[in-house]
């Protein structure tokens, strides 16, 4: 849970990182320590006092709101001896309104904990901390003075894992009269990817700053002039750790490849060939022939088996960020439209993935643009009249960007003249429906594609008093769409408007199932696959996140969910364009959002071919990616398995090709802690 917009369904952005990867500040004498939380280049949108008692006792509250959602909580902890939890307790409300409850004691060697989705008992035969579930950033400092106590460096955590670190960078920093040292920490054990923190040189370190560049930054309240100096140097560390893993993991395919005997899919018709030859050099595909008869001088070959050859998969919903690139890659993912992003950050991330130091999908951006209000989120532009709009456009026309994406607190009276202005400078024009207006209105006024199943929803459920900047926008549908009757004239009417101006549409259903997950349950997204991830990832996967008071709630919250499902798919039979996205969990969530699609009613081979030939067409870059022929980029997918009969086998790769690089997804799951789908078909040298 990211950068210029927080996605709709934000596990793996901020709020996940630091109160699930982190863990929070430390015992401290008598005193009281405040944070402040700043997002998008100085915004304040949240803080957090640590008050340490003369009894022992640290009492923590924390608060960060943006984007309209955020949690609200309150922490209360003592030390043991060994400097981890005696005593824990979180109360307080989550980023979506979920109730926040979790408990932990140490009495003894046993220790026991209960939250609103777990409960579990653990026996202590040495040091080891209990990871809160529904933490605040304060925790980290436990964690950290806690590490410094062990002289291996390892800190075992409970129910499962150990914590590692490594330091990374130094940096004198001073404020006014201040002056301090303070060290770039990677943390591991938790999750898919490290977690940098900036942390106190002394006996006893604490978190000092968490900072997500491009986003947000979390610092002691008098230190924020020094935020910026340690994101720059922050990002010197994290590419260069990043460049070591792309060199680790990515197989230069140098000259010509042979991949003999794949049956490969016809993306653009939806239907899978016989086995076929496919020959790849510099990058590009040279020729598909049957089987046996391509007559190449090939410096390597992959035996494909007669497995199926799927294009590079789209994900045309993502904010990106750079250590979510194996993810994506494992999954299948070479191309990711981005949705909303900070400019700066999104710019040097489509150059190292350009330049092949960073693994990470082709990148295809989408300007971001906001209205300025209370509200706002402030990634992108954010702007106040048509001239800040025309500026915004011209600015992402002149870098290339194919699309631009509106926000919910955009203007409404100069909506018109900005999407009139964007096509004017060939630019297509997405987004979220504007607050105070419905999806019909946005239509009317020149969208070419709505983002999120939501927003398209809230046309039947909305007055012009209603603000969707609020949580509004996710309870109304998980309220009342169990209610509407699809076949009603105006649910008709603008399914056939959406159909007759050919608007595309961006479900990103598999995201929305938060709406109907209750306290315990595994998150559909991984539930399939759940004994693959690791055991901390599969324990933050029970969290609810919206608040569902009793059986009846949720049941009705169920039944709203599968009408989006139902109403996608009757959106596309009526011919309304569908992209594949997810702005969730990389990789895991694409895969999801193609079974759902299939539940809506589409073949496998048509989910397929929205999943592929509509990314690349919606995208502009059907030229280059999309389908396999002659001339396209060697963007390549090898399946060991069928999902044209079965689409969960998506799931089941054996190589990815990206260009003129190999990776393989088992070896990038075992590298982030998963445990693979396939054994890896590996390239060969030529004989």
């Amino acid at each position: 849970m990211r950068r210029a917009p927080l996605p709709e369904n934000p596990v793996k952005p901020v709020l996940a990182l630091c109160c699930a990867l982190l863990l929070v500040p430390s015992a401290l004498a008598a005193e009281t320590l405040k944070y402040v939380a700043l997002v998008d280049g100085g915004k304040k949108a949240g803080e957090q006092t640590v008050t340490t008692g003369d009894d022992g006792v640290t009492r923590v509250d924390f608060i960060f709101k943006d984007n309209g959602r955020g949690p609200e909580l309150k922490e209360e902890y003592q030390l043991a001896a060994d400097g981890t939890f005696q005593r824990y307790q979180v109360k307080g409300v989550s980023t979506f309104g979920a109730p926040v409850d979790e408990t932990f004691t140490r009495d003894g060697d046993m220790g026991r904990w209960k939250s609103t989705s777990d409960a579990g008992t653990h026996t202590f035969t040495d040091t080891a901390l209990y990871t809160p579930l529904g933490g605040t950033p304060a925790t980290t400092s436990v964690a950290l003075a806690a590490l410094a106590r062990r002289p291996d460096g390892k800190l075992p955590l409970v129910p499962s894992g150990t914590l590692t670190q490594r330091r990374l960078a130094s940096m004198d920093i001073s404020s006014g009269s201040q002056s301090r040292t303070v060290d770039l920490v990677a943390l591991t054990g938790i999750g898919f990817t490290p977690s940098f923190v900036w942390v106190t040189r002394e006996a006893q370190p604490r978190m000092f700053a968490y900072i997500y560049p491009g986003f947000l930054q979390l610092i002691e309240d008098g230190w924020q002039g020094t935020a910026n100096t340690l994101e720059a140097r922050q990002k010197i560390a994290e590419r260069e750790a990043l460049v070591a893993l792309q060199q680790r993991l990515a197989h230069p395919l140098p000259g010509t490849t042979l991949i003999r005997n794949a049956r490969v899919f016809d993306s653009e018709k939806a239907v899978l060939g016989g086995p076929s030859d496919v020959v790849v050099r510099d990058g590009r595909i040279v020729s598909v022939s049957p089987a046996g008869q391509a007559e190449v001088d090939a410096q390597q070959v992959v035996d494909a088996g007669n497995r199926v050859l799927l294009p590079g998969l789209y994900d045309m919903h993502v904010h990106a960020s750079s250590w979510e690139g194996g993810l994506h890659l494992a999954a299948g993912v070479t191309s990711a439209r981005d949705m909303g992003n900070d400019n700066a950050t999104l710019q040097q991330l489509m150059a190292e993935e350009k330049a092949g130091t960073l693994m990470h999908p082709r990148v295809i951006p989408a300007g971001y643009i906001e209205g300025q209000s209370p509200h706002s989120s402030q990634g992108g532009f954010v702007v106040k009249d048509l001239a800040g709009a025309k500026q915004a456009i011209d600015w992402y026309a002149d870098h290339g960007y194919p699309q631009i994406k509106i926000y919910n607190s955009f203007p409404k009276e100069i909506l018109r003249d900005t999407t009139a202005y964007a096509h004017q400078r060939g630019i297509r024009v997405s987004g979220h429906v504007p607050a105070f207006m419905r999806a019909q209105d946005v239509v009317e006024q020149g969208y070419d594609e709505i983002q999120h199943i939501n927003q398209v929803m809230l046309n039947f459920f909305v007055t012009p008093e209603t603000d969707t900047r609020t949580l509004a926008r996710f309870y109304l549908v998980a309220d009342r769409t169990d209610g509407l009757d699809f076949d009603s004239k105006p649910v008709q009417d603008f399914i056939g408007e959406l159909a007759k101006k050919q608007v595309v549409i961006d479900p990103t259903l598999a995201t929305f199932e938060f709406l109907h997950q209750r306290e315990g349950q595994l998150s559909p997204i991984v539930a399939d696959v759940a004994d693959h991830l690791p055991p901390d990832v599969q324990r933050s996967r029970r969290a609810a996140e919206l608040d569902i008071p009793d059986d009846a709630t949720g049941a009705r919250y169920k039944r709203s969910f599968d009408k989006l499902v139902d109403f996608t798919g009757r959106m596309y039979r009526a011919g309304v364009p569908l992209v594949a996205g997810t702005d969730e969990l990389p990789g895991f969530t694409l895969q999801r959002e193609l079974e759902l699609y299939v539940q809506a009613g589409l073949t496998p081979a048509q989910v397929l071919q929205v999943a592929t030939w509509n990314g690349a067409k919606y995208s502009r870059t059907l030229d280059e990616a999309g389908s396999i022929g002659p001339g396209k980029r060697a963007d390549l997918v090898l399946v060991d398995g069928d999902p044209t009969v079965d689409i969960a086998d998506v799931r089941k790769l054996a190589l990815v090709i990206k260009g003129g690089q190999a990776y393989y997804p088992a070896e990038i799951h075992e590298a982030l802690g998963i445990a693979p789908f396939a054994a890896p078909v590996k390239v060969q040298p030529a004989r």
